[in-house]
């Protein structure tokens, strides 16, 4: 099982980034998908989690408004879109796979945000 994220980079304050993760090695649409971060000296913190059933994505609070998760079934790839990005959403991304007692990690996508 493989999970490969792309799409971090550098962006001023107030701007947008969209990260994508694509999976392989295991049945996608039967895994629940998250976006995890981690900012330095920090813990990871859960991000936004959608379900194998679909439907509407839960997100952290501070995230609200400002990020949305959706999945591709058909390509396998889950996405965060994230506008109005600000300073303390620098940290390391992580995407996660989970279904009961499987869980896979991508290796993390570096997102700065400084002017």
């Amino acid at each position: 099982a493989q999970l490969v994220e792309s799409g971090g980079g550098l962006v001023q304050p107030g701007g947008s980034l969209r990260l994508s993760c694509a999976a392989s090695g295991f049945t996608f649409s039967s895994y629940t998908m998250s976006w995890y971060r981690q900012a330095p000296g920090k813990e990871r913190e859960l991000v936004a989690g959608t379900t194998s059933a679909g439907g509407s994505p839960n997100y952290a609070d501070s995230v609200k408004g400002r990020f949305t998760m959706s999945r591709d079934n058909a390509k396998n790839t889950v996405y965060l879109q994230m506008n109005s990005l600000k300073p303390e959403d620098t940290a390391v991304y992580y995407c996660n796979a989970r279904r009961l007692l499987r869980s896979y990690w991508g290796q993390g996508a570096q997102v700065t945000v400084s002017s």
